[in-house]
């Protein structure tokens, strides 16, 4: 049967999500591992934290004490034995964040010599997982500044860790004398470890000159309390800690690429460290689709990584909303083509959307509204814009969070390949 351009971005968004769900690189990091006769203590924190503890808690059985979950809203599926899970903001934390992270740091309290904590560590851990040295009206601040401002991961996750408790090596000290097994499911392009979740259980490689620089750089506006934090330096070395990296953005792209192969296309993993302005990469892939019109081939180009947007307006929508929106234009008019972009953990920004969807047909549906893209765009507005085209990508929560991928979809028919 002749699938549709929507029909296979479904199946290219369901088969690459499913490759990189967490539950099977846990039980991989765990399979065969031999704990000695202490205690073992669970902590788990991020997005897909839920899914990692399920995981984690079904192999440990009777031999776990007692864990601590915190995910976002929403993210978590039910009881875990022996653990207790919390639901807190994202991405910016809030009381239930601070709260979730106190009672971590109680079950390690409790750990002592011999006994050990499993570290379930993903995206969103930067928000989720915190106790700030600041006060949390002034962390939520700072936050929004550093999103709104459009400052990547790393230098978010930099001021972040000298404002903590337990980021940036801190939660692991905090677990001494136990040992730490860290599980991390990355999401940042690279995989640096001290830059997950801004590296509870890993040395800091990041210095208080580079704090000082990033908060000169975009004006952030920092209490006396919080300028003095920066110039703390954070743990260099750990020596109670061991880490095993599950899970990247390249095995998402890699998983997407071979969706797009079964159904016929040939794919081009462009970059797995896709690092821009959302819009940008946007109107770049309507640039390779203008180029590659002609080939008689059906290709998919794919970008995973993670883009950043400026905020122009108060609008609703996220970073792959935006992206697809931008290549809207572009795409305009040419046979068989389509962009889309999604979030591995299923959400964007602010919405209930996992990213966003635009074809050949996208602009004039909204030209025939009266709806203009550029002003969409500079009004943030992505989502409601792809709402009205059914456009808008909705997964739900799906457990995993390893970043975006965007893929661009030249279809041609059996009867028109070269």
């Amino acid at each position: 049967m002749h699938m549709t351009l929507w029909e296979d971005a479904e199946q290219i968004i369901r088969k690459s999500i499913h490759a990189v769900l967490p539950d099977e690189a846990v039980r991989e990091a765990l399979a065969g591992r031999e704990f000695g006769q202490g205690k073992l203590y669970m902590v788990a924190a991020g997005k897909a934290g839920w899914q990692m503890a399920k995981a984690a808690a079904d192999i440990l059985g009777d031999r776990l004490e007692a864990g601590v979950v915190v995910t976002k809203y929403g993210h978590a599926k039910g009881e875990i034995p022996r653990t207790e899970c919390f639901e807190a903001g994202h991405p910016v934390p809030d009381e239930n964040s601070f709260l979730a992270t106190q009672a971590a740091l109680d079950l390690a309290a409790r750990a002592g010599a011999g006994d050990e904590i499993i570290f379930l560590l993903s995206g969103g851990g930067s928000a989720l997982f915190e106790k700030p040295l600041v006060t949390g009206e002034e962390l939520k601040d700072i936050t929004e500044q550093l999103l709104a401002c459009g400052a990547d991961i790393v230098e978010m996750n930099t001021i972040r860790k000298r404002l903590s408790a337990v980021k940036g090596g801190r939660f692991a000290l905090a677990c001494e004398p136990a040992h730490v097994f860290n599980i991390v499911l990355s999401d940042i392009l690279g995989d640096p470890l001290d830059m997950i979740a801004s590296g509870p259980a890993c040395p800091d490689s990041s210095t208080c000159g580079e704090a000082l620089s990033i908060a000169k750089k975009y004006g952030l506006r920092l209490s006396e309390r919080a300028m003095s934090l920066l110039a703390i330096e954070t743990p260099k070395t750990l020596n109670n800690v061991e880490t095993q990296i599950t899970g990247s953005v390249s095995r998402l792209c890699r998983a997407a690429a071979s969706a797009c192969e079964e159904l016929g296309y040939e794919a081009v993993v462009l970059t797995d460290q896709l690092s821009c302005e959302a819009r940008e990469a946007g109107r770049f892939l309507s640039a390779i689709a203008k180029t590659h019109q002609n080939t008689g081939k059906s290709l998919a180009f794919l970008a995973g990584g993670e883009t950043v947007v400026h905020l122009t307006g108060k609008g609703k929508g996220g970073r792959n909303q935006e992206l697809a929106l931008a290549a809207a234009e572009g795409i305009a008019g040419l046979k068989g083509t389509a962009v889309f972009s999604l979030g591995s953990d299923g959400t964007d920004g602010p919405t209930d959307a996992a990213g966003g969807y635009c074809d050949t047909d996208t602009a004039g549906k909204l030209a025939a509204e009266g709806i203009s893209i550029f002003d969409v765009l500079r009004d943030n507005d992505a989502y409601h814009a792809l709402k009205k085209t059914g456009g808008l990508l909705v997964t739900g929560a799906t457990g995993t969070n390893v970043n975006d991928v965007a893929v661009l979809l030249i279809k041609r028919k059996r009867e028109e390949l070269s």
